[in-house]
């Protein structure tokens, strides 16, 4: 089979590698149909990645259909399904906690171990989902739309919270697209006034802070002085992540969507005179990935508006190297790899 492989940072080749085995019981075999680049992907590309060892298959933003399927799994050939690329052990306290999205020993596909850059790959049946109802491009976009449904999910508002989602990249949007559809009040806060503009004309994102020296001033007359009842963070960013804390209402919560190497640090007397929440929110779980596919069925995520750039399994080399600097106008790149 054809696979696409970073060898180092910088340099990626199309190579022919065997195809998976026959599945072992519990497991499934894979014809990938599409697979999202993820900011992950550009990150290995750049020699970014802090812990990733070279050479590697990336991609984890995966849509595919059956080949075959291990002993004990009821899977027909055929089937289109959404993986999630979270390999949990099943065992760790995480994992007993019904939390194998933050298992103590995970290994994520296309990070960890090779993912879907490629045309076939075998998974444990467990991380595959029904694709029922979705084409298959529009399913491949369900795992980082994922991560942001796992946020919303996190941050425990409710109907009318006035939420704050602060960086309008890929994760950003996804989870303002899902704090929406929780029924909160959504605004958005990023350092290019282009992503405001065009989460505005493709979204209906109207409220937007441009970061500045002002930006506190801006949330302050956004809530009538007091701050929103829930932020998120997406923006991989330690000082923004420290600011996000100041714009954090009484009674309110902070989500940290994504995540730094740097300590975080914050004022305790301002963190705890307001009693808010800090939460964590890492990757997503089958509840997330079928509620983002139960949504985008019904019409309520805009996919084809999230999906601005398109290729090829071929051509995957040539053109994730040019997005990964070329990144006016681009929200989300699909390969195409079948179907």
């Amino acid at each position: 089979m054809k696979a696409v492989v970073c060898r180092e940072p910088g340099v990626l080749d199309i190579v022919e590698r065997p195809s998976p085995a026959a599945p072992a019981p519990g497991w499934v075999r894979l014809a990938v149909s599409h697979v999202g680049i993820c900011g992950t992907d550009y990150h290995i590309f750049e020699g970014k990645h802090p812990f990733l060892e070279y050479p590697r298959v990336m991609g984890h933003e995966i849509s595919a259909t059956v080949i075959e399927a291990g002993d004990g799994v009821a899977l027909a050939a055929g089937t289109s399904v959404i993986v999630n690329p979270y390999l949990s052990c099943g065992q760790c306290v995480a994992c007993i906690k019904g939390k194998p999205n933050c298992c103590t020993n995970i290994k994520v596909l296309g990070v960890h171990t090779d993912g879907a850059f490629c045309e076939e790959i075998s998974v444990p049946a467990g991380n595959l989902y029904a694709a029922e109802g979705l084409s298959l491009e529009a399913a491949a976009t369900t795992e980082f739309l994922a991560i942001g449904a796992h946020a919303v999910r996190r941050s425990l508002a409710g109907a009318g919270a006035r939420s704050l989602v602060i960086g309008a990249g890929p994760i950003g949007l996804g989870a303002a697209i899902f704090s929406r559809i929780a029924g909160h009040d959504v605004t958005l806060l990023d350092t290019s006034a282009e992503r405001l503009q065009m989460a505005a004309e493709r979204f209906g994102f109207t409220s937007g802070i441009v970061a500045s020296e002002v930006t506190a001033d801006a949330v302050k007359e956004k809530t009538n002085g007091d701050g929103f009842d829930v932020v998120f963070d997406a923006t991989g960013y330690g000082p923004s992540m420290e600011k996000a804390f100041s714009f954090v209402a009484h009674g309110g919560a902070l989500v940290l969507v994504s995540v730094v190497k740097d300590d975080i640090r914050f004022s305790d007397p301002e963190f705890h005179k307001r009693e808010m929440m800090l939460i964590g929110s890492r990757n997503a779980t089958r509840v997330d990935f079928e509620h983002v596919a139960d949504s985008i069925a019904k019409g309520l995520v805009p996919v084809d508006k999230l999906i601005t750039h398109r290729t090829t399994l071929a051509d995957a080399p040539r053109d994730l190297a040019r997005w990964a600097h070329e990144k006016s106008g681009l929200i989300k790149a699909v390969i195409r790899v079948g179907g």
